[in-house]
């Protein structure tokens, strides 16, 4: 079983589609599939669908959503039924003291894979090895093929879940950015982190790599407008200064090299601010 959730919910059994169109039982895989291989309890998938107020028949409507999942899995596995050791939809989708799992049977996750090639960026970076962390950051995101489920009717958990691998594909992103700086390579960052700059006005540290990408290209007059820009906005959508972090970057801008910068924001380790939108 391959499980996509970097994007719209896919999910297929030998290249088949187990994926439902009706909006409930496709909450269901949605939730199952994001934890596959781990149990998701019969409460979870319960305030997903519900919220804090189920109705009584709740526990054998959510028993209805996961025999018509199976129904998609049993259709999926008879196509391959000539081949030996096939298993049943019952062990797919399996049901345990305290929920359901979905089995992958050590097929590929997005989702896990994402998060394993993070993990190694994070790794590379600590090392400081940025070619490496460069490397594997940039293939964990290229796993990504839109928002979290889209086209998924979500409710509180896998909203939750969503923001949460939005978040880490965010820190991804910033590490990935950070060490291409490392490697030299500001002049092709440009047009991205002007982008990003935009998507997230209030995030300081998106503001320090673009301030420090455009000084290094010999830009300084813009890293400054830069820096205004994120200064408005901090002060017009929660009523705080830039860091005193960004502060001393932004002074080094004015007075000092490149290299001066770039060495003020590593020693500053400057952090972002809570995005907006």
């Amino acid at each position: 079983m391959d499980v996509s959730v970097l994007g719209r919910l896919d999910v297929r059994v030998d290249d088949v589609s187990v994926t439902p169109t009706a909006p409930k039982p496709r909450q269901v895989l949605a939730l199952l599939a994001l934890r596959a291989d781990t149990v998701v309890s019969v409460a979870s998938l319960t305030e997903e669908l519900w919220g804090t107020r189920p109705p009584r028949s709740a526990r054998a409507t959510l028993q209805t959503y996961v025999l018509q999942l199976r129904g998609l899995i049993g259709a999926a596995l008879r196509q391959r039924a000539a081949h030996a050791g096939v298993c049943s939809a019952k062990e797919v989708l399996a049901t345990t003291p305290d929920g359901y799992l979905l089995d992958t049977g050590g097929g590929r996750s997005d989702v896990r894979e994402f998060e394993l090639l993070a993990v190694a960026g994070r790794q590379a970076t600590e090392a400081g090895d940025w070619s490496a962390a460069a490397h594997h950051l940039r293939t964990a995101l290229s796993l990504w093929a839109g928002p979290v489920l889209a086209g998924v009717r979500s409710g509180a958990v896998l909203s939750l879940e969503a923001r949460r691998l939005e978040e880490t594909r965010l820190c991804a992103l910033i590490q990935r950015i950070d060490a291409d700086l490392r490697l030299g390579h500001h002049r092709s960052l440009l047009a991205e982190l002007s982008v990003l700059v935009g998507q997230y006005p209030t995030d300081e540290t998106l503001h320090a790599q673009l301030m420090l990408a455009l000084h290094r290209s010999g830009r300084r007059s813009e890293a400054l407008q830069a820096y205004q820009r994120l200064r408005r906005a901090l002060v017009d959508e929660l009523g705080l200064e830039p860091s005193a972090a960004l502060q001393r970057m932004q002074r080094h801008v004015l007075t000092d090299g490149a290299e001066s910068c770039a060495r003020v924001a590593a020693a500053d380790g400057v952090k972002q601010t809570v995005p907006a939108g």
